[in-house]
């Protein structure tokens, strides 16, 4: 593949929390790097509630930040969700393609936190999708 400027897609990657490990981070940062020739990769790392007490209302408080943020960057949205559709490497592709081909030029990738997003997220968002049956941690997610 070669890089194409003029077709550049913004990708923004919406998430609940910071990545903590200094592992983690060299491999975004590497990552990051790597994808620069082919979109403007933006993480926007949104504050963890961390009531533990309370899960509907963490649920609930980090919900309205990632709905408030989806908006700021419109876009396309993709919600990372277990229970989303599954993709080949090959149709996540084609799917990004037609995404673009439809006239959006920023595609924001959620990823909520510890308990999940509220139901007011999976209903306003593009698309649900998961990458696997299996839960990873969120902080390797990103």
């Amino acid at each position: 593949l070669k890089p194409r400027r003029d077709k550049m897609v913004n990708v923004n990657i919406i998430c609940v929390g910071k990545v903590k490990e200094k592992y983690i981070n060299m491999g975004i940062d590497e990552f990051t790097k790597r994808l620069s020739a082919y979109t403007k990769l933006k993480i926007i790392e949104l504050k963890e509630d961390g009531n533990d007490r309370n899960r509907d209302q963490s649920i609930k408080k980090e919900s309205i930040k990632i709905i408030e943020t989806i908006f700021k960057n419109k876009g396309y949205s993709i919600l990372m969700d277990i229970g989303g559709k599954k993709f080949s490497s090959e149709d996540m592709s084609k799917k990004i393609e037609q995404i673009t081909v439809n006239g959006n030029s920023t595609i924001n990738f959620i990823i909520g936190g510890s308990y999940g997003v509220s139901k007011e997220v999976r209903d306003i968002v593009d698309l649900r999708m998961s990458f696997s049956d299996l839960t990873f941690p969120h902080q390797l997610m990103r």
